[in-house]
This record gives C-alpha cells, sequence and structure tokens, in this order.
C-alpha cells in the first residue's frame, strides 16, 4: 500500500429502518422539480424499509442552479454529524463539487463513516473523501435517479447489493436506456445491448478508483486524487464527451503519478451523442501500451445511461475478461476477493 493511502473504513452496511439524508452537494433539488417525479422515488425508498430526510438548504438556487459553497458545505457536515443518519445520497450532479472539497472537516468525516453515494459530478467528492479519509464511498444513482418510472432495474437492485451487502456480482444486462426519461415516462426507447467490450484480457484484483473521467480529472495535482496504484480504474463520461475529449481525458489521467501500476480498466457505456464506437475506442486504447498489459473492458452498465452498477470507491473489484464475457465481482474487504499486497 502507498505510505499516503489511508486505511479502509467500511461504512455499516443499510438495513430497513435506516434513514438517508438527502443533500444537494451540486444543482440544487429547485434544479429537478420542473419534473416531479417524487411519487417513484418513495415508493422505492419505501419498498426498501428506508427513510429520507432533506438538508436545510437542498432547495436553495442561485444563478448556476446551485447554492453557496457555505450552505452545502453545512448540508454535508451536518448529515455526517447527525447520528441518526445512516447513509447520504445527492440530489444529482452538476458542476461544481469540487467547490467544497478546501472547506471540508475530513476529521468529522472519518469519525462518522455513512454510505455516502451519488455520480457524475459526484465522482470529486466520493473520490475526495475517499482519498483524505479512508472511508468507501459509492458512484451510484442519486436521489432523483429513483424518480425513473420504467425500466429502472436492475439499478434499484445493485445500489442494494453494493449499500446492504458485503460481497456481491455483476453481470452484464441485456438491455439499456440512453433518453431523458425525467421529461417523458411515457415514450421511451430499449436499446438491445451489444454486451461487454473486450479489448484486452485478463483478470486482476484492485483497489476501486473512478467514476465520471471529466470530473475525476480535476483532482489531477491536488492532495484529494486519490491514489491510482494498485487500481481497478473505473471511468465513464456523457455524451458531451465526443471520442477526441475522451481520448484526450484518458491520456491525462494515464500520465497520473501511479497510473503505470493500475491493475486494470473499466469502461462505462458511453451515450449514442458521444459516436464514440467500439472501433473508436479501441483505436484510442491501443494508443497506451500499458492498456495492452491489463484487462480492458469497456460498455458496462454504469455512467450516463440506464441501468447503472453501484461502484464502492475504495473497496475492492475484481475484473475478469475473456472472449466475450465478462465479470465484476465487489466486496468492501480485500480478503474476500484475496487481493493482492500493493
Amino acid at each position: 500500500m502507498p505510505s499516503n493511502v489511508k486505511p479502509t473504513i467500511a461504512p455499516a452496511r443499510l438495513q430497513a429502518g435506516d434513514t438517508l439524508r438527502v443533500i444537494a452537494p451540486s444543482s440544487s433539488r429547485n434544479f429537478v422539480m420542473e419534473f416531479d417525479n417524487t411519487k417513484w422515488v418513495n415508493e422505492r425508498f419505501d419498498a426498501m424499509g428506508l427513510k429520507l430526510e432533506f438538508g436545510d438548504h437542498v432547495d436553495e438556487n442561485d444563478d448556476f442552479d446551485s447554492s453557496s459553497i457555505p450552505s452545502r458545505v453545512a448540508d454535508l457536515h451536518a448529515a455526517f454529524a447527525d447520528a441518526s443518519v445512516t447513509g447520504i445520497i445527492s440530489v444529482i450532479g452538476g458542476f461544481n463539487s469540487n467547490e467544497l472539497l478546501p472547506y471540508l472537516d475530513w476529521e468529522l468525516i472519518a469519525a462518522n463513516p455513512k454510505v455516502f453515494c451519488g455520480y457524475s459530478d459526484f465522482t470529486a467528492l466520493a473520490n475526495a473523501v475517499h482519498a483524505k479519509t479512508g472511508l468507501v464511498t459509492y458512484i451510484g444513482p442519486h436521489w432523483s435517479s429513483f424518480g425513473m418510472r420504467d425500466h429502472f432495474e436492475p439499478t434499484g437492485q445493485w445500489f442494494q447489493a453494493a449499500t446492504h451487502e458485503h460481497l456481491w456480482s455483476i453481470e452484464h444486462a441485456a438491455e439499456f436506456t440512453d433518453d431523458l426519461w425525467f421529461m417523458d415516462q411515457d415514450n421511451r426507447t430499449v436499446n438491445a445491448t451489444s454486451g461487454p467490450w473486450i479489448l484486452s484480457e485478463g483478470s486482476a484484483t484492485g483497489t476501486v478508483i473512478g467514476g465520471n473521467l471529466g470530473t475525476l480529472r480535476l483532482l489531477q495535482g491536488t492532495d484529494f486524487m486519490p491514489s491510482l496504484d494498485g487500481a481497478v480504474l473505473f471511468v465513464e463520461d456523457d455524451g458531451a464527451a465526443d471520442v477526441h475529449e475522451f481520448a484526450r481525458s484518458l491520456a491525462s489521467l494515464l500520465q497520473t503519478p501511479g497510473a503505470e501500476k493500475i491493475r486494470s480498466l473499466a469502461i462505462g457505456r458511453f451515450q449514442f451523442e458521444s459516436g464514440i464506437s467500439c472501433n473508436l475506442l479501441e483505436q484510442v486504447i491501443a494508443k497506451h501500451p500499458i492498456l495492452s498489459t491489463i484487462p480492458v473492458v469497456a460498455n458496462l452498465d454504469f455512467g450516463h445511461t440506464s441501468p447503472m452498477f453501484t461502484i464502492p470507491i475504495g473497496g475492492v473489484a475484481r475484473l475478469y475478461a475473456r472472449g466475450t464475457a465478462a465479470r465484476l465481482d465487489f466486496a468492501h474487504d480485500a480478503h474476500q476477493l484475496d487481493m493482492p499486497e500493493s
């Protein structure tokens, strides 16, 4: 283990009766309420036996569809400090969660470990919190994600597995959606998946790091960037990132100290808007000799399409890729997957 890596802290597993605090570290709840899908959000959390409550500032809204740094920091600190709260989940993503990092009380967070979940812009928080405290955090659905009426599963099942179990596995979904579901729940397109893209075969186990590629890059060169030494690296990007943007972002990440020791690379499904095909991605991957020596799999069920599995940042993953088959096993304890020493 690199000397600057904090010992891993696994949060308590969620169970029926627990309370989740919803906070808005990026965009506010007010931003998403133009399309009110809370009926299905509430039904899903009720079915899991989880109670929801909200931070004091989740509805504050400024010219950036967000709220002030002090307001967002206050809600995050209050959620971690409240002993009645077992988990914390973000309202939605956005563009500015990294603004909070210099102002967070890392000792408070480390002393009160909880499930801490969101995706996209939340990547900055999830990885920084792990880097500074050792807490296992989660790249997974937002509070608002649970408002998807149809074609939501297995997203919910994967969230439950990651937050309720100690060891779980992911099999590739048979279909996916890539649409503005929150605007129109009645007219949606379901697509058959082409399965995982095996770009380099093999099997590897390591520490889980990653999330949204563009957001993770915001941490480079700061104390908030987690070590890539021994990592199973997960990256995805949204439809606005075409192949040129993805390629240069990946190149930048692979130039980060420690990246030469990553153990495997897992890439989430690209949105149609990106125009990134398997052929184009193969050419991007082929530019980097290191990626020919480790397992590399793309078109996996995480990112900005649905379904999406929940990724434990700071946990452990085993990625297996052979022929046309790929499998992911996750755990919070390295010994459960027989993880080798760094």
